[in-house]
């Protein structure tokens, strides 16, 4: 990132919370010069302020994306700012959730390159993960560009459509509050079993972490990493029979869980 386009063009980051953060110090740590950064942000953090950027600063001319981080809900007041950018060669990125694309061609003109992004929030600790889709407007490199920033906080994946996007958000996007509830119901159930408190809930971070961990770097597909760690008639098996019973156990809880959540995230798309 050096050296690149986005370095000689300069980048623009709308919003810097937590996950504007995240994605800045990946970016500075993969080398995009500090001079090459413009952020604009109500409340900077001490961090932000120290970290050598522009700063509520005149904006250059013709950067190369712009990277939209504000909530859904300020975004009528944020845009505007930046319509001067819009059907030209700045690519807008935006990790806005709920917000589409069609908003922004509205906003800032119908020939504006947009990339939408669902990343989740393990981004703040750089093992998200986020999916893009482009207009008909983003260039192969633009979405290229577009991944390699995005890359900064966990892996990136690409979307088809944008309609896409609702089932992202089902899935990864609230997916890691289906996971932390998991936990608090692992160690709330090993309590019930005789474990302390403060020990019951070590063990279930635990045990949530590790697998995923191994799910991800293991070359067996998740269903024979669950057949590896169960025994014939033993204890696992016992507690998967529960787990996996088709009609009350978790198979058809997560599928009602997804769908309430894309759904409600169409909603929300559609006003």
């Amino acid at each position: 990132m050096q050296n690149g386009e986005i370095a000689r063009r300069g980048l623009v980051l709308l919003g810097c919370g937590k996950m504007g953060s995240a994605m800045l110090e990946g970016w500075l740590a993969r080398g995009l010069p500090r001079t090459s950064v413009w952020v604009m942000d109500p409340h900077p953090s001490d961090w932000l302020q120290a970290q050598g950027v522009h700063l509520n600063e005149e904006l250059p001319q013709n950067p190369a994306i712009v990277l939209v981080a504000v909530k859904p809900q300020m975004m009528t007041e944020a845009l505007p700012t930046l319509v001067t950018y819009g059907n030209g060669s700045t690519l807008f990125v935006s990790v806005a959730a709920g917000t589409l694309i069609s908003t922004y061609e509205a906003m800032l003109g119908d020939r504006t390159p947009v990339v939408r992004a669902m990343p989740n929030t393990p981004a703040a600790v750089g093992q998200g993960i986020t999916a893009i889709v482009g207009n008909d407007h983003a260039s192969a490199t633009q979405v290229d560009q577009a991944e390699e920033l995005l890359s900064a906080v966990g892996g990136v994946v690409r979307l088809e459509t944008e309609a896409q996007m609702d089932a992202v958000t089902g899935v990864s996007g609230s997916g890691p509050a289906y996971v932390f509830h998991m936990i608090e119901c692992l160690a709330a159930a090993g309590e019930a079993q005789g474990l302390d408190p403060a020990l019951a809930m070590t063990l279930a971070k635990a045990t949530v972490a590790g697998a995923g961990a191994l799910a991800m770097q293991a070359s067996e597909d998740p269903a024979q990493l669950r057949r590896n760690v169960t025994s014939p008639n033993g204890t696992t098996q016992a507690g998967l029979e529960v787990l996996m019973d088709s009609e009350n156990g978790l198979p058809p809880l997560v599928a009602a869980t997804v769908a309430a959540a894309t759904n409600r995230s169409r909603e929300l798309a559609n006003g």
